[in-house]
């Protein structure tokens, strides 16, 4: 008997049992595949690896202007990709490491929960007073003719390419489909991305989103279009006006979100709504002594949410009183350049009623981002309450972004004041001093 079996060691589930398990818990932890889930090993992990190796390929063509002369700059897939699989196995060993030194048993196979405190693996039971569910999700296939096409990838399959295409077509402008298109077009790929929606990356701030596409320059991008049919090398798609057009490539990426995988749950009696399974804040399903955590609420697809959720859950196992909170949780696309944001839009502050006030501030305006990026165009947000002068939102585009944007979700997240932000001394230079400066500049 288990005190809390854990299905999934993605984010959520491998952080959920290093936490119970420093805490005394009797914890197992199930994996079908590998530690770290699809995260470490086919997702977030792998992917900033090889963005990075793009990032610094595109950086050596480009470094006359700091000074730095490369010749005979080349790239090679073969290396980037060794060089990925090292990182990969770094991190999964480092998450074997904190299960060892948490005392967390772990089982590799696939975990069937069909109700109850028990869960079968390869034909054995086993039985824990408390279940945390913890899948994750897979990519969402569109239903069209062609889909199934030998030319048709997913991010798990691009990351596995012995070879780069010549030209490739990315369907889906989101998160996964914009850092794909950056990687390949760092490399001098000819991309395109077609998307349904009229904007790329649905949560971005739409003043930031035009400036990301015309700060991509190598990428071709069509809005407001429709994927119709794939047939061979060819994507279909009708445009906002009707009119049918057709894009030829070695490589069609499919990036259009994915699927929660609950399929291993059927007949165990979750309440389960549009294919996710339902929560409260406590991370609570249904079911007693049943939760579930990351993608398979379809709360908020991101590592670092089911994170906290695995916080949220153990806690509330052990006798606490927590709860997860969104407002505040940060997005990032690790694309060149690089978005992020945490909070409101402008757009959406108004829509829930804000009285809001808003200002922009150009990332070249600041020391550090110049002297790093020269003209490099990049801007940086931020949409408070007018009334009570509270950040609503912060929105960042351009250089290291992702590793700022931590500042704005604190300041969300504690509902700090502008008055109380100006008060905060910022190291200088940096580039976090471009959230100071533009909250002055309201």
């Amino acid at each position: 008997m288990y005190d809390i079996i854990i299905i999934g060691s993605g984010p959520g589930g491998y952080l959920a049992a290093e936490r119970a398990g420093a805490r005394g818990k009797k914890v197992l932890i199930i994996e079908k595949e590998h530690l770290g889930g699809v995260c470490l090993n086919r997702g977030c992990i792998p992917t900033k690896s090889l963005l990075n190796s793009s990032k610094l390929y595109k950086k050596a063509l480009h470094s006359e202007q700091f000074g730095v002369h490369a010749e005979n700059v080349s790239f090679n897939m073969e290396e980037a990709m060794a060089w990925k699989q090292e990182v990969v196995m770094h991190n999964r060993n480092g998450v074997a490491f904190l299960m060892k030194h948490n005392k967390v048993d772990v089982i590799e196979g696939e975990a069937f929960f069909k109700g109850g405190r028990k869960v079968q693996v390869d034909g054995k039971e086993y039985e824990g007073e408390t279940i945390i569910l913890a899948t994750g999700s897979r990519p969402f296939i569109l239903p069209i003719p062609g889909a199934d096409s030998p030319h048709v990838k997913t991010s798990r399959e691009v990351l596995e390419l012995k070879e780069l295409p010549e030209k490739v077509a990315v369907i889906g402008g989101g998160v996964i489909g914009l850092e794909f298109a950056s990687f390949f077009s760092n490399l001098g790929i000819q991309t395109d991305i077609i998307e349904m929606m009229d904007e790329i990356v649905p949560f971005m701030d739409r003043d930031l989103a035009k400036v990301m596409r015309r700060e991509m320059k190598a990428v071709n991008f069509n809005l407001s279009c429709k994927v119709e049919k794939i047939d061979g090398k060819k994507v279909f798609y009708t445009d906002k006006k009707g009119k049918e057009n057709s894009i030829e490539a070695d490589l069609i990426l499919m990036s259009v979100g994915r699927r929660p995988n609950i399929e291993n749950f059927e007949g165990a009696g979750l309440d389960i709504e549009r294919g996710r399974i339902k929560v409260d804040d406590k991370m609570r399903t249904n079911l007693p002594g049943v939760y579930a955590i990351g993608d398979v609420t379809g709360k908020s697809l991101l590592a670092h949410s089911a994170y906290r959720m695995g916080e949220v859950a153990v806690n509330n196992i052990c006798g606490g009183d927590d709860h997860m909170r969104y407002k505040a949780v940060p997005w990032a696309v690790y694309s060149h350049p690089e978005a992020a944001g945490v909070g409101m839009t402008e757009s959406e502050a108004k829509e829930k009623g804000f009285n809001v006030k808003a200002a922009s501030m150009q990332m070249r305006g600041n020391g550090r981002f110049f002297a790093e990026n020269g003209k490099a165009s990049g801007v940086c947000k931020v949409v408070v309450d007018a009334d009570s002068d509270v950040i609503l939102g912060v929105h960042m585009l351009g250089g290291m972004c992702s590793e700022i944007i931590a500042a704005g979700s604190t300041m969300i997240e504690a509902e700090l004041r502008v008055s109380e932000v100006k008060e905060i001394i910022f190291p200088h230079p940096s580039v976090s001093e471009i959230i100071k400066d533009t909250l002055w500049a309201l």
